[in-house]
């Protein structure tokens, strides 16, 4: 972690910043809201000055006006951040590639578990494991997570398969024998006229009917950007996909994004970087420089509602990885930001050298753009 930070113009409350001389990048925020107010932020490090095994914690007692650092963890890495009868949890992989884990925090975010054995966080070791700060959900008494594994054919994007995580809501969930996985789905090079490539870092969602599903981000090379709606079963062991049928068009559905359900909009939003404008230079799974607010009735059909964020250059600017909440009337958000900073700026739009905090007031207002 940086101690000052050079320049005041970056978007939002910087929360940390890695200058690309480090050769250490942000990846993975990750945001959850304690039950007394006090706002948890995470992000891991990544790149070739990184072990590709670390993730920070900060911690703002001002509604996100200010951050400061609270713990440093070895061994955790594209993690999520939840709330689960009144404790903290980080859950994610031991390292890249790595382990199934989960930590819990007794003292916001201070102190966390090690996962060192099936008994206390360490629940899958079997593979090379793969997931993303995303939605961990309760639905009919279970807490349901959606990962990856990456034990299929080829490199990255075509090795990931698909699967479900659940555990019964009053289970503890540090324990592996808590946990239930679906069947993983793998890629099928046929699939998209053949012009699929890989699927990952999917959103465990309840659908309009009940039904759990995973909504995934689907590499596509081209501009109609898509997400594929994996249809999980309710007992948590079995997954299907229809690839005539869910496929859904999805703007921004080639990078990362996070959804969530809002019971006073009856529907679900969702934090985007769609493909607006021309990116000769770039694959749409690279233009991640305008982040949007889009909204759905039944997890199908996607309409925008607002650009929130934007910068016209697009190979070393980013607002990307955005996980999010509402709280309120707002949505507060955390982004891996690529940014100025007076130092030469991001290595690329990937290679993130900021985490910075956002406060999007009076979203359920917005009706189009």
């Amino acid at each position: 972690m940086s101690d000052v930070i050079p320049i005041a113009s970056v978007p939002g409350v910087v929360i940390d910043h890695l200058p690309a001389s480090s050769e250490c990048y942000i990846g993975s925020p990750s945001l959850a809201v304690m039950p007394d107010g006090t706002y948890v932020a995470s992000h891991d490090i990544f790149g070739p000055g990184s072990g590709f095994n670390q993730t920070e914690i900060f911690i703002s007692y001002d509604q996100g006006r200010t951050w400061i650092p609270r713990s440093e963890i070895e061994g955790q890495f594209w993690s999520s951040l939840f709330l689960h009868n009144g404790y903290l949890y980080l859950m994610g992989t031991s390292e890249e590639y790595g382990n199934a884990i989960i930590r819990r925090s007794e003292d916001g975010g201070g102190t966390w578990t090690t996962p060192t054995s099936e008994f206390n966080g360490l629940l899958m070791t079997n593979a090379k494991y793969h997931c993303a700060p995303v939605p961990i959900v309760t639905h009919n008494g279970r807490i349901w997570r959606a990962m990856e594994d990456a034990m299929g054919q080829g490199a990255w994007p075509t090795h990931f398969r698909s699967f479900m995580m659940s555990a019964p809501a009053d289970a503890d969930p540090l324990r592996a024998d808590s946990w239930t996985c679906t069947n993983c789905i793998e890629r099928n090079p046929n699939w998209l006229e053949g012009s699929f490539q890989g699927w990952l870092e999917g959103n465990a969602m309840v659908s309009p009917t009940g039904e759990i599903v995973n909504i995934l981000r689907v590499d596509y090379p081209g501009d109609n950007e898509k997400a594929a709606l994996v249809r999980i079963s309710p007992d948590g062991l079995n997954s299907e996909f229809d690839p005539q049928n869910d496929f859904i068009p999805f703007p921004g559905g080639s990078k990362k994004f996070t959804i969530r359900y809002d019971t006073l909009s009856n529907g679900y939003w969702a934090l985007v970087n769609p493909v607006i404008g021309a990116h000769p230079e770039l694959s749409p799974g690279n233009v991640r420089n305008i982040l949007a607010l889009s909204f759905s009735s039944d997890l199908r059909h996607w309409e925008m509602r607002s650009i929130l964020l934007s910068y016209p250059e697009m190979q070393y600017h980013a607002f990307q990885y955005v996980d999010w909440l509402i709280h309120g009337e707002d949505i507060i958000a955390v982004s891996r930001t690529a940014y100025d900073d007076g130092l030469g700026g991001a290595h690329t739009q990937h290679d993130a050298n900021f985490m910075t905090f956002h406060r999007f007031e009076g979203f359920r207002q917005w009706n189009g753009v």
